[in-house]
């Protein structure tokens, strides 16, 4: 099947990508992913992509749309895909709609105050970069490594401020798919409150493996 994952900062779609990609063997595709694989190789489409990036711009639709069509149509996407990032806004939805076809569009749901929970929480160690929460994974000792005992911070894009844009953003540039794939039928709600194993298992009767 060919699915687009939905979700705003914080929702966990992308953990739960690379999960489905897994018990349904079908590629974990995001834009990042298309981004740095286009640029390590050099391609003509990858070297503008590492220009613009240089110059601090943001990459266009146009490219993001060409770079996206060119790793759909490796031999890895021919029996499915997860789309993970794109597309972002409805120009790229719908010319997305002229390259393949879409089956599902899974929007994980969750309110903005339980995104500011999740990522606000997070904490990561200086030395080996070591990921935890203050309420859904702490240290056994209070800011401190569990594995090597340096001290942990917060991410600039953790503080509530920068959670706070990031869900302004999404709200207003991306959200609106949620209504563009109600109409066409294709999409789909899944809370992604409860734990990753038990949003799999719910994923996973509604769209069974075949």
């Amino acid at each position: 099947m060919n699915f687009i994952f939905l979700g705003p900062p914080g929702a966990g779609k992308g953990t739960l990508a690379a999960k489905v990609a897994l018990s349904y063997n079908i590629p974990h595709i995001s834009t990042g992913e298309i981004f740095r694989a286009a640029i390590k190789a050099k391609t003509p489409l990858g070297l503008k992509v590492q220009a613009i990036i240089d110059s601090g711009s943001l990459v266009s639709d146009d490219i993001t749309v060409e770079l996206v069509k060119d790793r759909l149509a490796q031999s890895d996407a021919q029996n499915g895909f997860i789309l993970d990032g794109f597309p972002r806004t409805i120009p790229q939805a719908e010319a997305l709609a002229n390259i393949v076809k879409v089956d599902s569009v899974v929007n994980f749901d969750i309110a903005d105050e339980g995104v500011v929970e999740r990522l606000s929480g997070r904490r990561v160690c200086k030395g080996c970069g070591q990921n935890y929460h203050v309420k859904f994974m702490p240290t056994k000792v209070e800011g401190k490594c569990d594995s090597c005992g340096e001290d942990l911070y917060t991410r600039d894009d953790d503080k509530i401020e920068a959670i706070q844009h990031r869900l302004e953003v999404y709200r207003s540039q991306t959200a609106p798919l949620i209504d563009f794939y109600k109409e066409k039928e294709l999409l789909t709600d899944i809370d992604a409150r409860p734990a990753t194993e038990v949003i799999l298992s719910e994923f996973e009767n509604k769209f069974p493996c075949k």
